[in-house]
C-alpha cells in the first residue's frame, strides 16, 4: 500500500473482462461530471481452472468453467476498445482500460462481499501518471466507503476527461484533490441508497434525489 492509497479486506477487485461486461451492461447507477458508477448485486464469475492432465489431450490444456456455481454459463462477449457515455447501456471497456489486478490477481478473502472495477480510458487519461493518479483516487474512496456499500459488483468509470486548461499537469495536487473531492461525493450518495434518474423527467415534476422506498439511516461520512 502506497500514500494515498487505502486497502482494506472488504473490498475485493474484479479482474475478469467477463465480470466487467456483466456490470457495464447495467444503466448507470449514479454519476458525476467526471465518473459514472455500475452496480451489479451477485459475485464475480469463477476463475478457470484447468482440467487434470488425465482428462486433457496431451500437450494441450484444456479450462472448464464452474457453470454450476452460477446456474448459467459464461459471459464471452468479446471487448471493445471504446466507452460511450451517451447512452444507459455501456459497451464494454478495452482491456487496456481496466484496473491492473496487481501480482495477487483477484483479491478473494471470506469476508468479501464487495469488489471493484475501475475503467479510465486512455481518450479520458492520455498520460499513464494520470491514469494511475485517478485510479488511486478511486480505490483510496472506495475502500473508505466499502463497509457500508450494497454487497455485489462496483465498477467506477471515468467518463469525462478533467479540462487540461484547470490542471495542465499530467499529475498535481490540485488534479488529486479534484477527482477524491468529487468521488467522495458520488460514494456517498451511493452507500446512502440513492439512484440518478436518467430519463427526462415531465414538465413540473420534482427531482428524484435517490431510490423510492425506505430511507436509509444516516451514516458517519466516508473516511479518506
Amino acid at each position: 500500500m502506497t500514500a494515498g492509497d487505502l486497502d482494506t479486506p472488504l473490498l475485493g477487485r474484479i479482474v475478469r473482462p467477463a465480470d466487467y461486461v456483466r456490470v457495464l451492461a447495467t444503466p448507470m447507477r449514479l454519476r458525476s461530471p467526471h465518473f459514472a458508477v455500475h452496480h451489479l448485486v451477485g459475485r464475480p464469475l469463477p476463475l478457470k481452472r484447468a482440467l487434470p492432465r488425465s482428462a486433457a489431450t496431451p500437450g494441450a490444456p484444456v479450462e472448464r468453467e464452474d457453470v454450476a456455481a452460477t446456474g448459467h454459463a459464461p459471459v464471452t462477449a468479446s471487448l471493445s476498445t471504446e466507452l460511450s457515455t451517451g447512452s444507459d447501456i455501456v459497451p464494454p471497456p478495452g482491456v487496456d482500460d481496466l484496473q491492473d489486478p496487481g501480482p495477487s490477481g483477484l483479491v478473494e478473502t471470506p469476508m468479501n462481499e464487495r469488489w471493484l472495477g475501475l475503467v479510465v480510458p486512455k481518450r479520458h487519461a492520455k498520460r499513464a501518471v494520470t491514469r494511475t493518479l485517478v485510479k488511486r483516487q478511486i480505490r483510496h474512496v472506495a475502500a473508505a466507503c466499502a463497509a457500508r456499500l450494497e454487497p455485489g459488483l462496483w465498477v467506477v468509470r471515468q467518463r469525462s476527461p478533467f479540462d487540461p486548461k484547470l490542471y495542465p499537469s499530467a499529475a498535481s495536487d490540485a488534479l488529486k484533490e479534484a477527482a477524491r473531492a468529487e468521488l467522495r461525493a458520488l460514494f456517498e450518495r451511493a452507500v446512502r441508497g440513492e439512484r440518478d434518474r436518467l430519463k427526462p423527467r415531465p414538465p413540473g415534476d420534482a427531482p428524484a434525489r435517490g431510490k423510492p422506498g425506505k430511507a436509509r439511516k444516516e451514516g458517519p461520512p466516508c473516511a479518506s
